[in-house]
């Protein structure tokens, strides 16, 4: 069975550019694409992925006010940040508010592929 992601960033061309590598996996594939923390909150109701990756900053609800509110209401859906943000009190905030994982952007498909896998599993990356 197929991880079903649901990306959450608000910048399209880095949502279609990681949808397009997910998507080449086998084991894989993008369910939805959010544009901001209120759109990803309702699509995750509407679709019930295994994972969020979740950005931090975006307009409307954060990733990090969207991701309690996710572990509150879908407490069965992982969540990955996925941020280029590596300062430690955001990292931090993540983790707290209930994220899985926490992955930069500056990382490599692979690692990113590594982290999705991990947290499908139940672990923490």
């Amino acid at each position: 069975m197929k991880i079903r992601i649901l990306l959450a960033d608000d910048h399209q061309l880095f949502r279609e550019g990681v949808r397009a590598l997910i998507d080449s996996r086998d084991d894989m594939t993008v369910v939805g694409e959010a544009r901001d923390g209120r759109e990803c909150v309702r699509l995750a109701h509407a679709l019930v992925p295994s994972i969020i990756l979740m950005d931090v900053v975006m307009p409307e609800l954060n990733g990090v006010e969207a991701t309690h509110i996710l572990r509150s209401e879908l407490p069965n859906v992982r969540i990955l940040a996925l941020s280029m943000h590596s300062e430690r009190t955001i990292v931090v905030q993540m983790l707290k508010a209930g994220a899985a994982g926490y992955v930069l952007k500056e990382n490599s498909f692979e690692e990113l592929a590594q982290a999705i896998r991990a947290v499908a599993e139940g672990k923490i990356y």
